[in-house]
């Protein structure tokens, strides 16, 4: 058992709104199927009755904007069916800012701007994970609320291009943003051999320049899959090709964890790693969750 009171779960990554529709249908099923187990997460009381009921609060979020296509009324109406996360952008250039793997930023869009203050408006949190620089910096400053960057690492430990540069970190975290840190083996130094205490110093060294409040974990697992999902994450319906993301050397398949976190049962190792490197206990537990519970409570 992990021990965790709830999860973000990735619904949507190229679907538009009639398939994310579907995509629902199968979790509603879930639900019904494993009521003993799991539920819809709305709001940050979920995650209390969870804990109350030693069950798991599933939260829905989108790793990309598709499913709200050009249409501003749908953030309400994927609010209205779960929706309490989504990207921007997803690597790409999309309606509302600019992805990471594009060579020009040119920032968040008017549609952007619009899209923003709604999301604020009905609470769904702004995910910047897979955007930018400049965009990233942007939704800062437009959104009135706290944004996240829910799954990325620092620059300075690893260079892919979703990790972060050392002003948007401090920036993200001047305005009481979140930064979970991704445990996806491309972003981790050394990849899949990356150790436990590599992955616990950069820890310390991104609480020198973040508030150690505003860190938690994004794991980004993705286990047991198959190639087909790989393929439909990198290419969904933009592109013909066959890429697999970077450090894949166009391979299919995703890369094996590291064995000190191969499931999110791994937690404790993490938690055994925070402690050696000299983090107290509080700053643990909110690194390890209260501090997500506390911006999801807070905003």
């Amino acid at each position: 058992m992990a021990g965790l009171d709830a999860v973000h779960v990735t619904l949507v990554y190229h679907e538009d709104y009639d398939e994310f529709l579907l995509e629902t249908k199968k979790w509603q099923k879930l639900f019904k199927e494993n009521s003993d187990l799991i539920f819809l997460g709305r709001d940050f009381k979920d995650i209390d009755k969870a804990k109350s009921e030693k069950k798991t609060a599933i939260f829905f979020g989108f790793q990309n904007c598709s499913p709200i296509e050009d249409d501003i009324k749908l953030v309400e109406k994927i609010h209205d069916l779960g929706c309490r996360f989504m990207q921007l952008t997803y690597n790409n250039q999309s309606l509302l800012a600019t992805g990471c793997y594009e060579k020009n930023d040119s920032g968040v869009t008017n549609f952007g701007r619009e899209v923003i203050k709604e999301m604020n408006r009905v609470g769904i949190v702004v995910d910047m994970s897979h955007s930018a620089e400049k965009s990233t910096f942007d939704a800062i400053d437009i959104s009135e609320k706290p944004i996240a960057i829910t799954h990325a690492n620092p620059l300075f430990w690893h260079p892919a291009k979703r990790n972060k540069s050392n002003d948007l970190l401090k920036a993200l975290s001047e305005n009481d943003g979140m930064l979970g840190l991704s445990l996806y083996p491309h972003h981790l130094k050394n990849n899949t051999d990356c150790t436990l205490e590599s992955f616990c110093e950069m820890v310390a060294k991104t609480a020198e320049i973040m508030n150690v409040k505003n860190i938690g974990i994004g794991s980004d697992l993705c286990l047991r899959q198959p190639d087909s999902i790989v393929e439909w994450m990198r290419n969904g319906t933009w592109s013909k090709s066959r890429n697999y993301g970077e450090g894949s050397k166009n391979k299919p398949g995703f890369p094996k964890q590291p064995n000190w976190f191969e499931d999110a049962r791994g937690f404790s190792n993490i938690e055994n790693g925070l402690k050696k490197i000299g983090f107290s206990e509080i700053e643990i537990d909110g690194i390890l969750g209260n501090n997500w519970y506390n911006f999801y409570k807070n905003i």
